[in-house]
């Protein structure tokens, strides 16, 4: 009976220490057409930023998306060889990615990706690196 209840205390402490842990190395990018947002959960830190998406005659997916793959630095073989810093590619060539054209942020300025501040675009980057790509989760809504 005791070695019973033990186990049962074991396995108790293990399913909620993995659903903390699970909990604590999540991570969530919401970006929000419409406001030209974007809305990071990190755990229990939450960051808010300016961003750009397509402007007009271009489009950039809705859906929610887990990252495909990652680049310190990529540059654009469509748009001119266009730097992209601290990429993170969410959907085909879309990619959530630094920009020098800081003052477009916070309105529609891009061919379909997720502009932000090159800062936050590594601070981003960085925190998909470290919880990977199985737990982050980027959503991208109107």
């Amino acid at each position: 009976m005791k070695k019973t209840v033990l186990m049962a205390a074991a396995l108790v402490t293990m399913l909620l220490g993995a659903s903390v842990q699970s909990w604590a190395a999540s991570l969530i990018a919401n970006i929000d057409v419409s406001s030209q947002t974007m809305t990071v959960r990190y755990g229990q830190e939450v960051y808010r930023w300016s961003v750009s998406t397509a402007r007009s005659g271009y489009f950039t997916p809705r859906g929610s998306y887990r990252p495909q793959r990652t680049a310190r630095m990529w540059y654009s073989r469509k748009y001119d060889m266009s730097p992209m810093p601290y990429s993170v590619f969410f959907h085909g060539g879309y990619a959530i990615h630094g920009t020098g054209a800081v003052r477009q942020l916070g309105r529609p300025a891009s061919h379909g990706c997720v502009r932000l501040h090159t800062a936050n675009a590594a601070a981003f980057y960085s925190m998909v690196r470290e919880v990977g790509f199985g737990n982050t989760r980027i959503v991208v809504r109107n």
